[in-house]
């Protein structure tokens, strides 16, 4: 094809053959004879190149845009057609770039007698060249040239480009002969990918087939084994930005593990093999199976429907699922909730269950390429390397388990699971040969086999016996051994929570709870875990331990409570697992109460007596209580790397030594008067300095509450604020508290109504986040407050912030900043953060205190709230004696001591009810403003 050619020509066969059918007519698309007919009108209409051009662009938006609302009404109607979508895209594209260059050489810059130099080949490259695009997808152009630019092609290639940024494309593009092309391949990988992919639109045919024709020659051909080493090494940095997992929160589509990129990489490395023109292809390579590409082809499609709908939502180039885009894409794509599960869940479930399988594919493809690529290795090192053995039927091949005889694996069912266990004793991986195997008879495990003792035996050892089971379980678990053996776990394979608190699936979160688990049975958590490292070391039941574990979230995703209904699964599956009733009892007790220690320790006072016997009179032994610890422990620790931290360690390791006490010694030492007196003993004796009159003040000018609730140390704070205090003035002390990775803020001043909230409202301003809180008043008529709070980060203060912390709060408590006023502007929820819903649930309790009325607010969180709460608290007369914040994500559990202005529990219906409604109006009204 010469370069005055009709460029329709070229692209009269693109419609169907670029990567498949259109979405709807090519009519609809991109009228090429009413546009032609338009162009040449206008052009002839205007009186300069200027005009000439800006008619051009008239005539191509007007067009441009009526073909993208047509492809965008189609998809929106049939959501999940996005192979259709993208070569609609790409296929209105190659129009209006064809267009653009043709209607310049012929208008703009015609050359009646071109030259062999002035030839010009316009081609697409990288995604573009593929044929598939998203809405807002970059047009990646190569201006190919026989030898030197010529001053002709320059301006037909600066011209189009002007154009086509004034149809607001965002256009990447080079301009190259043949050998510059090969030159630049050979010395940089991303030019060389961008090569392998492209496609001629329009201009000279001839000379983009003697591009591709060198390509192959002069550098694909002998150069496969440095390709796919880049792509690979790409590939690993590429997940290693992306937070190296799977199962990330808010995964990229594109660029994410389990995402179009890492399908497109398999593309690319096949193509610069075998040449293939289309997916297809890799079947008659033998690189899937059938059933295997079926799968590339269902990934492949459901990934770029998200990411269309992401572009279209968007009206931009997004590829990252935000939370709040999770929620408009599952909408978009047609999602429902369902009972116990929104549709964003279920959504993201399918999502990851492609990303699940993207990664299979991945496997066993580059383990094939390994096989091809792979050498002999030296003499001297077959001699000296000691080779793993492995046991019939099976064989170790490229230092994977694989399977030698078939026919003798698949004689004896059970070898299902015998596979993963010698996997794990010959410390080797498992062969994408045997994972093949193993994944077409999945229905070889059927209920004679879930009923066989021998197999449940295989199962737990394969979790007991092994060193760590993580892989073993993981793999298991994407080969969908795992949810065939335990059919409940179906349910909760590759499912999300919609939060922000969780950061992994539950299968995952499962998983890493046990890795957890095994990481402490092997001493590798000693220092960060002693309390639930020494249970371990004393000795429970492991076998109670482990099933406990993996069951605890199987019930999660549906309508009922998941604790109470996980419990009544439990009962079911764990004698199937070999338990016996003791046992077996013990795990559903655990999963029916794993959340209640981590409940307790976080959002209840572990200084009051009354919720330490509270706690152990449910748990009822010790055995039940390092059980319960040790889970918990591992439970929070598997949420995400960041959840556990010395502050929760401090209250697990407090609730579980004063239960453990109290189990050991009995209920009825666990009393406010022990405890006063204990504390007063150790305050004379840090005060041993002090004058007799002085420290007889000191220790006679508290209530019993403060003895109790105040650790130590904050007391001898106090003793040194109140020492002296001048009745004007406010005393700050602020001070790391190590041990429990928070600033702790003291303050000591005269008595006075709203005081706690009026800190609430200055620590608020400096965006600390209150984690705990306790205040006191003296019989002489001080407040006592000590707070602990962490930055925006969950970390202590650091010593440079603390003057700038310490002059806000003064200002406050003097009334020169008024908290609610300079709130307002703070007290926003970030616009990725809204799409989350969160019941608000406040319930009254006065049993768990002695003393107090116990009332739990349990919301969705935001910077103001606190503040809002205990201001609302503070003007119904209600005095605050402490309060424990608990966070989630964006939930948060706010609980506050309180007693009435009186001195009494609220054990009045109308108050409660009075109080409940105030607290609920505010929550309101705040989260109305954080949302504006």
């Amino acid at each position: 094809m010469n370069q005055h050619q009709d460029p329709s020509e070229a692209l009269a066969s693109k419609a169907e053959s670029a990567a498949g059918p259109l979405i709807c007519a090519p009519e609809a698309l991109f009228n090429k004879a009413a546009v032609s007919e338009r162009l040449h009108r206008h052009i002839e209409a205007a009186t300069s190149q200027k005009e000439q051009r800006k008619a051009i662009v008239n005539v191509l938006s007007e067009a441009m845009a009526n073909g993208r609302s047509a492809i965008k009404d189609a998809f929106l109607a049939s959501p999940l057609a996005a192979q259709q979508t993208t070569t609609s895209y790409s296929w209105l594209t190659d129009h209006v770039v064809s267009a653009v260059i043709e209607t310049v050489k012929t208008h703009l810059h015609p050359l009646p007698n071109p030259t062999d130099a002035e030839r010009l080949s316009v081609i697409a490259v990288g995604g573009y060249g593929r044929g598939e695009m998203a809405p807002f997808s970059d047009v990646d152009l190569l201006f190919l040239t026989p030898y030197k630019i010529t001053p002709w092609a320059e301006s037909v290639i600066e011209s189009s480009l002007y154009i086509l940024w004034d149809l607001k494309l965002k256009v990447g593009h080079a301009s190259r002969t043949v050998k510059d092309c090969v030159r630049l391949a050979k010395e940089d990988f991303t030019i060389r990918t961008s090569l392998v992919e492209y496609r001629f639109l329009t201009g000279d045919e001839a000379l983009a087939k003697s591009l591709g024709e060198t390509l192959w020659k002069d550098l694909f051909r002998n150069t496969a084994s440095e390709f796919i080493d880049a792509k690979l090494a790409e590939r690993s940095e590429r997940h290693r930005k992306q937070g190296g997992q799977r199962y990330v929160v808010e995964p990229n589509v594109k660029e994410g593990k389990g995402g179009l990129r890492d399908l497109q990489s398999l593309y690319w490395i096949n193509k610069y093999i075998h040449r293939v023109q289309d997916a297809s292809e890799l079947v008659k390579f033998d690189v899937f199976t059938e059933d295997e590409f079926k799968t590339f082809r269902d990934a492949h499609n459901f990934l770029w429907a998200v990411r269309c709908h992401l572009h279209l939502i968007a009206n931009r180039a997004v590829d990252q699922l935000t939370f709040d885009m999770q929620v408009a894409v599952a909408e978009a794509m047609g999602y429902k909730d369902k009972a116990g599960r929104r549709a964003v869940e279920v959504f993201m479930q399918d999502y990851f269950r492609h990303a699940t399988r993207v990664g299979e594919l991945t496997r066993i493809f580059l383990t094939a390429q390994e096989d091809a690529r792979k050498k002999s290795a030296p003499m001297l090192e077959r001699l000296f390397t000691r080779r793993r053995r492995a046991k019939p039927p099976y064989a170790i091949k490229q230092n994977r388990i694989t399977i030698a005889q078939p026919k003798a694996f698949l004689s004896d069912k059970l070898n299902m699971l015998r596979l993963f266990e010698e996997a794990l004793r010959t410390g080797t991986l498992i062969h994408p040969d045997a994972m093949r195997l193993i994944a077409a008879n999945l229905h070889l495990i059927d209920q004679d086999m879930r009923d066989s003792k021998e197999a449940n035996k295989i199962f737990l050892d394969l979790m007991l016996k092994h060193g760590n089971p993580e892989r073993g379980l993981r793999r298991m678990n994407e080969l969908g051994v795992l949810s065939a053996f335990v059919p409940e776990f179906e349910h909760i394979v590759a499912m999300m929570q919609f939060n922000m608190y969780h950061h992994y699936t539950v299968d995952e979160h499962i998983i890493q709870c046990i890795s957890v688990l095994s990481s402490i049975e092997h001493g590798e958590l000693k220092e960060d875990l002693p309390i639930a490292s020494g249970i371990l070391e004393r000795g429970v039941n492991r076998r109670v331990l482990y099933v406990a574990l993996l069951l605890h979230d199987i019930a999660k995703g549906r309508p009922e409570d998941h604790s109470i209904l996980g419990a009544q699964m439990a009962r079911k599956i764990a004698p199937r697992f070999g338990l016996n009733k003791k046992e077996y009892e013990t795990v559903e007790w655990l999963i029916r109460y794993h959340l209640l220690m981590s409940d307790v320790a976080q959002k209840r006072d572990i200084s009051e007596p009354r919720t330490v016997r509270g706690f152990a009179n449910a748990v009822k032994s010790v055995e039940r209580l390092d059980l319960l610890t040790v889970l918990t422990v591992c439970d929070i620790r598997g949420v995400g790397p960041d959840t556990w931290n010395n502050w929760k360690a401090v209250l697990i390791r407090n609730l579980y030594g004063a239960t453990r006490d109290a189990l050991e010694n009995g209920l009825e030492d666990v009393n406010r008067e022990s405890r006063e007196a204990e504390a007063k003993r150790q305050l004379r004796e840090a005060l041993s300095g002090w004058d007799a009159k002085e420290l007889r003040k000191e220790v006679g000018r508290h209530y019993g509450p403060y003895w109790q609730g105040l650790p130590p140390a904050a007391q001898v704070v106090f003793a040194n604020l109140l020492k002296d205090l001048d009745d004007a003035e406010v005393a700050i002390d602020l001070m790391l508290d190590q041990d429990r990775d928070a600033t702790r803020a003291c303050f000591a001043m005269v008595d006075h109504p709203g005081l706690f909230s009026r800190v609430v409202g200055a620590l608020a301003l400096v965006g600390a986040n209150i984690v705990d809180a306790r205040t006191y008043t003296t019989k002489d008529g001080y407040a006592t407050a000590v707070f602990w709070v962490q930055d925006a980060d969950g970390a202590p203060y650091e010593e440079a912030r603390l003057p700038r912390l310490r002059t806000m709060i003064q200002k406050t408590l003097k009334g020169e900043v008024v908290a609610r006023d300079a709130l307002k502007d703070r007290d926003k929820i970030k616009k990725r953060e809204r799409a989350f819903k969160v019941p608000t649930n406040i319930t009254f309790d006065n049993d768990g205190s002695e003393i107090y009325t116990i009332i739990e607010v349990d919301t969705r969180d935001r910077p103001g709230l606190l503040f809002d709460l205990t201001r609302t608290l503070a003007h119904n007369n209600v005095y605050i004696a402490s309060a424990v914040i608990a966070t989630y994500g964006e939930q948060v559990v706010d609980t506050f001591y309180v007693k009435d202005m009186v001195g009494l529990k609220f054990y009045s219906d109308s108050k409660r009810t009075a109080l409940e409604k105030k607290l609920r109006d505010a929550i309101a009204q705040g989260f109305e403003r954080a949302t504006a």
